[in-house]
């Protein structure tokens, strides 16, 4: 970790996340929120540096002047999870900033919360492959809280457990309304119950929404030098090459 971060001064956070089929930026500086956010699925890598300098350039500081980089760290697109955090990389090692991962999951929980104040909040992304990534979420604090496990499933296994004995497998209170989030919804309508209600704002996590997490993770201390960061594909399948001489 630098040893010349003050992380008891308000902080100043970047945000990058290109997991899914958005390509989202923001950032944190003084008391405001710079953002820019772009439904590209195939042009991830050419359009999040231009939105890194554009919210820098709107915020009148430079890299440099930002205290740490939060990154979307999955689960999501294999391929844009990797650009992620290969932009993280370079971004954090040209400046020697920290970083924190954030989930993708927990980032539209937080939408959820945010924008309609969800208590609590069922994840769900199109993991392909006849798959979904899902979580559950309460509100703590105002802060999307993990209930359990992030996970990769079929559908019909999710759907069997959402079934008559979701209260005894799930954390969440199926007799009280759950915000549901994410592009698995959509793919799988059946997982959809009753006590549900979709959050079409929070389909997919996006920058701006990771702030207050990456805030809470860095003031917890989960914040950590770059040649720790994880990637996150719950997928075993999937491995990351760490940088060059730091296997």
């Amino acid at each position: 970790m630098p040893e010349n971060k003050d992380f008891s001064a308000p902080l100043s956070l970047l945000a990058l996340d290109t997991c899914t089929e958005f390509c989202s930026v923001a950032l944190q500086y003084q008391g405001q929120v710079f953002a820019r956010e772009a439904d590209a699925p195939r042009e991830h890598s050419q359009r999040l540096l231009p939105m890194v300098q554009e919210v820098l350039q709107e915020a009148g500081i430079a890299l440099s002047q930002v205290d740490v980089i939060a990154y979307g760290r999955g689960p999501g697109s294999f391929t844009g999870i990797r650009i992620c955090t290969s932009m993280t990389q370079g971004l954090a090692l040209g400046q020697d900033l920290p970083v924190v991962g954030i989930s993708t999951l927990a980032a539209m929980a937080q939408a959820a919360i945010e924008i309609k104040g969800a208590t609590q909040v069922a994840t769900a992304i199109d993991a392909r492959m006849g798959e979904i990534y899902y979580g559950e979420y309460l509100s703590v604090d105002g802060l999307a809280s993990l209930v359990g496990e992030e996970q990769v499933c079929a559908p019909e296994q999710k759907l069997s457990e959402l079934g008559a004995n979701a209260q005894a497998v799930s954390g969440l209170d199926f007799s009280a309304p759950i915000a549901a989030c994410g592009t698995g919804f959509d793919a799988y309508p059946a997982l959809v119950t009753e006590a549900m209600t979709l959050v079409e704002e929070a389909k997919f996590p996006l920058a701006r929404h990771m702030l207050p997490l990456a805030e809470a993770a860095v003031n917890a201390g989960q914040a950590t030098d770059v040649d720790q960061l994880k990637p996150v594909y719950l997928r075993d399948t999937v491995t990351w090459k760490k940088l060059p001489g730091r296997e």
